[in-house]
């Protein structure tokens, strides 16, 4: 029997190639829970009175968090949890998610507000595709997806008086678009992304993203050990981001070299260090048709609006 390599008593059944460590399951779930402690504390992420609204769509990570959360807001008596869920309305498939992140904020007894594109936009998702499909704007469903739900995201925060929100962008979300930037030609831009984003701007709340250190594959295997229901479905709209195929290229590596994610976000972070001074901070102005921060005249929420 291979022992644990942290207690030392419990059989090992998981193997972190990258540290050479074996753990049990218990072991298991508290390095990932401490990782997180840890990385919240090294970002100064939250204060003691904070109102947090963690994001949860209803998959592994969010809902990983928002397990992960309620667990450490137990230490801080005065800070509040609460969870938010954008529905972007994509049949067959968002229903369940909602259904279950509802499920989960029951279980923990923290509140949930929901806010659905089309209740916000007066389009569904599906609709929104269906459109750019029929005018060809060489738009993925992805450019639409991720742009309006940081917007929804955003203002139910803002209507509930969320202090804070905390994301699920795990350690292999962040490097992806770490070389999505590169591939884009914005290498500049990774100065504005990291683990947290707390530049005060009227109107936007502040976010932090607790899970940045954490594996995806170690998330996935947390919440099974945990026993958290999830929806395991991908999105049906995912395999048309260039996302994926850098997803699956990292993987690769990953598999050959252990460890070489985790380079990839260090690396990352002196970039981030390195460039920070020297990038002008941007000054937001107000959407002229919508009223929302911009750094345009008209936001790119109500550009991509007016295309369809």
């Amino acid at each position: 029997m291979v022992k644990c390599t942290i207690c030392g008593v419990r059989e090992a059944f998981f193997a972190r190639l990258y540290s050479g460590e074996r753990l049990c399951v218990k072991c298991f779930i508290e390095s990932i829970e401490n990782k997180v402690r840890a990385t919240i504390a090294k970002h100064k992420m939250f204060e003691f009175n904070d109102r947090i609204a963690v994001a949860v769509s209803g998959g592994k990570d969010s809902l990983s968090l928002l397990h992960i959360l309620a667990r450490i807001e137990r230490d801080f008596p005065r800070a509040s949890l609460c969870a938010i869920t954008v529905d972007e309305g994509i049949e067959g498939y968002r229903d369940e998610a909602v259904e279950i992140a509802s499920e989960n904020c029951r279980g923990l007894g923290v509140e949930h507000h929901i806010l659905s594109f089309k209740d916000l936009y007066g389009y569904s998702l599906d609709e929104i595709v269906e459109r750019i499909r029929r005018c060809r704007s060489g738009l993925t469903p992805c450019s639409y997806c991720g742009v309006l739900r940081r917007r929804a995201i955003n203002l139910l925060a803002r209507k509930i008086g969320a202090t804070k929100i905390a994301t699920a962008h795990n350690l292999d979300d962040e490097i992806q678009t770490f070389i999505l930037n590169i591939v884009h030609g914005d290498p500049l831009r990774v100065a504005r992304t990291g683990p947290t984003f707390d530049e005060e701007e009227p109107g936007l709340i502040p976010r932090v993203k607790p899970l940045c250190e954490v594996l995806e594959k170690e998330i996935t295997l947390y919440a099974y050990l945990r026993g958290i229901r999830f929806q395991e479905n991908p999105c049906p709209y995912a395999g048309e981001a260039l996302r994926n195929d850098v997803r699956n290229m990292l993987n690769r590596l990953e598999e050959k070299h252990p460890g070489t994610k985790y380079t990839v976000y260090r690396s990352a972070e002196r970039i981030r260090e390195m460039i920070r001074g020297s990038i002008p901070r941007i000054t937001l102005n107000q959407c002229r048709i919508c009223g929302e921060p911009t750094v345009g005249e008209i936001c790119q929420v109500c550009q991509l609006l007016q295309k369809i």
